[in-house]
C-alpha cells in the first residue's frame, strides 16, 4: 500500500477470538508433550513451512516438529472474512510490526513492513491475491541456478498440485473467467473468482472494450503468460467465504490430527545450534527457542533436517544470530562467525506499490463498510449466516498486467529488468472502495499499480546489531532506488489515467480522492514527485537467502534449497528467490514448497 495507506485504521471493530496461550487440542498443549528428538524440525508455521509439514508428514513413519512464534489463527475474524484483510495488518496482535529504515527512494520515509505473526504466516494476513508471475520468472530461475527443475515447464505441476480452485461464494457461472485448464483442483490451498458482484464490474469490462494498446483482454493470468487484463483470483474458499491460508488448507484439521505431526506455537527461534562436523563442515541440527516471548531458551533436535521457513525477514535474522552470515559484521557484533556467508540478509528485493483514488457517483462502493461499525456488523453477520454478500471478496476484483515496449526510452541507458519478452513490467488492479483510511464522507473508486521489476540496484537488506537475538532486525526495503524503478512505476501511473479516463467512467468518476494526484496532462516531473511521496511496499520480499549454482561462494542455499557450507539445514520460503517475480509472492511460495518437499523426500530415501 502507498504510504496513506499503510497507516490503516487499527481500531479493531470485532470482538475476535485471539488466544496467547498455548493452543488446545491438537496442537500441543504443554511442553511436557515436546519430545527432545523429531526426524524433522520446521521453523516458522508460514506459507512454506506449514506445505512442508503437511507432506513430510504424509508419511506416518516420519516425525516432525513445527514450531511457530505466533498464535492460532482460528476464530480471528480479521483473518477468516475475506474482506477485512486489510485490517489483518500491519499494527495488529498478528503482525510482527516491523518499520524499515528511512527509504531514500521514498523521500527519506520510514514505512510499516508487515510480516504474519500468527499460525499461517503471511498467508494469514496477506491480501490473498493469487497470480503465479510469467513463465520467463521460473526459467530464469532456472537459468542462474543451472538446475531447470526450477524452469516453468517444472514448476507448472506444483502449481496445480498447491491449488484447489473452488466455485465462487455466489455459484455464479465462471464461463469466459479462468481457463480451468491452468488449474488445480485437488490441492490444499483453495482459489476463487470474486463471490459477489460489484457496481463497477461492468464499467470495467466496458472501459476495456473502449480502449486499446495494452487494455487487452486476457482469460487467465495464471497460465504463465499474464500480459492483459481479466478477472482477479484470490486464496479464497469460495463455498465457505473465507481466506484460505496455509494454516487453513494444509493444517486443516485432518492434517493436524496426524499423531505424527506436533505443532507448537509462541515457540520463537533464536538461533540454530551447531551439532558437530562431518569432514570439516559443520552439521546444525538443534533449535534453540523460547516459549511466550520470555525464557528459559530450549531446545530441541532433529536427526535428519532442519528446515527454516521463517520468511524473508526471520530466516536471514536466524542465520545471523546463529553465526551464519558475513563473518567481519558478525565479529563486529561479539558473534562468533561459524559459516562465512556474506549473502546472508543481502539482495532483498520487493514490489513498490501506489494507489490512485478518485470520488465516484454511487452509493454502492465498499467505504460505508469501513467508516461504519453497524453497517459492517450486520454485513459480519450476514457473512456468518450465509457466506455471502460483499464480504466473501478481497481486495481486487480485475487485475491486469502490462509491459513497457522494448524500444522504450527508459532502456537506452539501463537494462530491461524484466525476466523475458512477454514478462510484464507491472500490475494493475482495481478496487471498490478507496484503499486506506477511509474518510468519514464519500464514496471512492481505486486503481492501484504494482512495479514487478525493480532494477538490479533495488535491492535492500536485512541486519542484527547486537548479539539479543530476539531485537528486531533491521530492515531496508531497497524501494525506488533503481534508474528504472520511478520511470516504469510512472508509466504504471499513465496506464491508469488512461484506464480511467474511458467513456465507461464519464458519469461515475466524478474527480480525484487526493489533489496531488496527476491527471492524463501531468509531465513526467509531476508523476515522479507523487510517486516519491505517495508509494509503499506491496510487501512482497524476497532474496534474502538467494540461490545460486551448487559450489559457487556468493548466494545462500544450493539449488537443492540446501545451506551451503553446512550439512542438515535447508531453507525453505520465498527468500530463496534471487529475484521478485512479476506477480505476488503466495502463489509461487506454495509451489516452491511443494517442490521443496518432494527434494527434501527424495534425499531421506537417498540416505536411507
Amino acid at each position: 500500500m502507498p504510504r496513506s495507506s499503510l497507516k490503516t485504521v487499527t481500531t479493531v471493530f470485532l470482538a475476535s477470538s485471539v488466544y496467547f496461550g498455548l493452543a488446545q487440542g491438537i496442537i500441543l498443549n504443554s511442553l511436557d508433550s515436546l519430545k527432545a528428538n523429531y526426524d524433522y524440525i520446521i521453523v516458522g508455521g508460514g506459507t512454506a513451512g506449514n506445505v512442508v509439514a503437511n507432506r513430510l508428514t504424509e508419511d506416518h513413519a516420519v516425525k516432525v516438529l513445527l514450531l511457530e512464534a505466533g498464535a492460532s489463527d482460528t476464530g480471528v475474524l480479521e483473518i477468516e472474512i475475506p474482506f477485512l484483510c486489510t485490517r489483518a495488518a500491519p499494527q495488529t496482535p498478528w503482525d510482527w510490526n516491523y518499520t524499515t529504515v528511512p527509504q531514500p527512494g521514498l523521500n527519506g520515509v520510514s514505512i510499516p513492513y508487515p510480516r504474519g505473526y500468527v499460525l499461517g504466516g503471511t498467508s494469514s494476513v496477506n491480501c490473498m491475491v493469487y497470480t503465479r508471475g510469467s513463465k520467463a520468472d521460473f526459467d530464469r530461475y532456472a537459468r542462474v541456478t543451472g538446475d531447470k527443475g526450477w524452469s516453468w515447464q517444472n514448476m507448472f505441476p506444483y502449481f496445480k498440485k498447491s491449488e484447489k480452485f473452488t466455485p465462487p461464494s455466489d455459484g455464479h457461472n465462471t464461463t469466459g473467467e479462468f481457463n480451468p485448464s491452468v488449474h488445480g483442483f485437488d490441492g490444499f490451498h483453495s482459489v476463487s473468482l470474486p463471490g459477489a458482484p460489484t457496481v463497477i464490474d461492468n464499467r470495467f469490462n466496458l472501459a476495456l472494450e473502449q480502449l486499446h494498446g495494452e487494455f487487452i483482454p486476457n482469460l487467465d493470468d495464471n497460465s504463465g503468460s499474464p500480459l492483459g487484463f481479466g478477472w482477479s483470483q484470490s486464496g479464497i474458499d469460495g463455498p465457505s467465504g473465507t481466506r484460505s491460508s496455509s494454516a487453513a488448507g494444509y493444517l486443516a484439521t485432518s492434517i493436524r490430527n496426524r499423531s505424527n505431526l506436533h505443532i507448537l506455537l509462541n515457540a520463537q527461534v533464536s538461533r540454530l545450534l551447531p551439532t558437530g562436523n562431518e569432514k570439516g563442515v559443520p552439521i546444525f541440527r538443534k533449535v534453540e527457542f523460547r516459549v511466550d516471548r520470555e525464557g528459559p531458551l530450549r531446545t530441541v533436535t532433529a536427526s535428519r533436517e532442519v528446515i527454516v521457513s521463517a520468511g524473508s525477514i526471520n530466516t536471514p535474522q536466524i542465520l545471523l544470530n546463529s553465526g551464519i552470515g558475513n563473518a567481519g559484521r558478525l565479529k563486529s557484533l561479539g558473534i562468533p562467525s561459524l559459516i562465512d556467508l556474506s549473502d546472508v540478509g543481502e539482495n532483498l528485493s520487493d514490489h513498490p506499490l501506489t494507489v490512485l483514488a478518485w470520488f465516484v457517483n454511487s452509493n454502492e462502493t465498499y467505504d460505508a463498510y469501513y467508516r461504519n461499525s453497524t453497517l459492517q456488523a450486520e454485513e459480519i453477520q450476514t457473512w456468518e449466516s450465509t457466506r455471502e454478500g460483499a464480504f466473501v471478496n478481497g481486495i481486487a476484483q480485475h487485475i491486469g498486467f502490462v509491459r513497457v515496449p522494448d524500444n522504450s526510452s527508459i532502456f537506452h541507458s539501463s537494462p530491461n529488468p524484466s525476466s523475458g519478452p512477454n514478462s510484464p513490467h507491472f500490475e494493475i488492479f482495481v478496487s471498490n472502495y478507496l484503499l486506506g483510511n477511509t474518510p468519514p464522507t464519500g464514496n471512492f473508486l481505486s486503481i492501484s499499480a504494482i512495479l514487478l521489476t525493480p532494477g538490479s540496484s533495488a535491492r535492500g537488506s536485512v541486519k542484527i546489531n547486537s548479539t539479543n537475538s530476539f531485537d528486531v532486525p533491521i530492515i531496508d526495503a531497497g524501494l525506488l532506488t533503481d534508474k528504472t524503478d520511478v520511470p516504469l512505476l510512472r508509466e504504471a501511473v499513465r496506464s491508469i489515467l488512461r484506464l480511467s479516463s474511458a467513456p465507461a467512467w464519464s458519469d461515475y468518476i466524478i474527480g480525484p480522492a487526493n489533489l496531488s494526484q496527476p491527471t492524463i496532462t501531468s509531465s513526467d516531473a509531476e508523476i515522479d514527485a507523487f510517486l516519491r511521496a505517495n508509494t509503499g511496499s506491496a510487501y512482497h520480499v524476497v532474496g534474502t537467502s538467494s540461490m545460486s549454482p551448487k559450489g559457487m561462494k556468493t548466494g545462500v542455499v544450493d539449488p537443492d534449497l540446501r545451506l551451503k557450507k553446512a550439512i542438515g539445514v535447508r531453507i525453505v520460503d520465498a527468500s530463496v528467490l534471487p529475484f521478485v517475480p512479476a506477480g505476488h509472492t503466495q502463489a509461487p511460495t506454495y509451489a516452491i514448497a511443494e517442490r521443496a518437499a518432494d527434494l527434501i523426500k527424495a534425499a531421506n530415501l537417498v540416505s536411507s
